[in-house]
């Protein structure tokens, strides 16, 4: 019995996580309220508290989440793919497949709000772009290694650059509700980091 009302707080505290992931990705964290979740989920705000303590908590799960997620999918890409580029190309894709759903990625949602969060969001949420860095340069220096990209300095700086173009043209591709703006940025993006056959 113990076990299957554990399962059953597990499956409402993943629900109360889903539906704030959303209204996070469309309407920013001070977007909404836990009146907004327990609304829709058709449960008291005191239920809410009871799987999350205030929204800073419910905030911090999120990203934590959120990033567990994301660095599966990396971990996928690193598995199934084997050239730099083609890793690379699947990364960009990860970005156009959360704005196809009308969302924006988390983590740049939370970026724009960045002073208004609890500390430990703020740490979070660097810890998510620190991440994504990492993996990048990992895969620069890879496709450097290949011969297959060109980028000039450390991988690091380039890596950082392509996580603030990807977030950019997220962001300006939103208000014209058009995922094809993002990906002709992203293949600019990735088109500008091979090297030119003729040199």
């Amino acid at each position: 019995m113990a076990s299957g009302g554990g399962q059953v707080e597990a499956g409402t505290a993943a629900r109360i996580l889903d539906v704030a992931e959303r209204l996070a990705q469309t309407r920013g964290f001070n977007g909404f309220s836990y009146a907004d979740v327990a609304a829709e989920l058709r449960i008291s705000k005191a239920g809410l508290h009871y799987h999350f303590a205030g929204k800073a908590e419910l905030g911090e799960a999120l990203v934590e989440r959120y990033t567990a997620r994301f660095a599966a999918a990396l971990a996928a890409i690193d598995e199934r793919r084997t050239g730099a580029r083609t890793k690379l190309d699947a990364y960009m894709k990860l970005y156009a497949d959360v704005l196809r759903d009308e969302r924006m990625c988390l983590c740049g949602m939370l970026a724009a709000e960045f002073e208004t969060l609890p500390e430990r969001m703020r740490e979070a949420v660097i810890g998510f772009f620190d991440q994504n860095e990492t993996w990048l340069a990992h895969i620069l220096d890879q496709g450097r290694a290949e011969g297959t990209l060109r980028f000039a300095g450390p991988s690091r700086e380039t890596a950082q650059t392509i996580v603030s173009a990807l977030e950019g043209a997220m962001l300006v591709a939103r208000p014209h509700d058009d995922v094809t703006r993002f990906r002709a940025a992203a293949r600019h993006l990735l088109a500008s980091l091979i090297p030119d056959p003729s040199l």
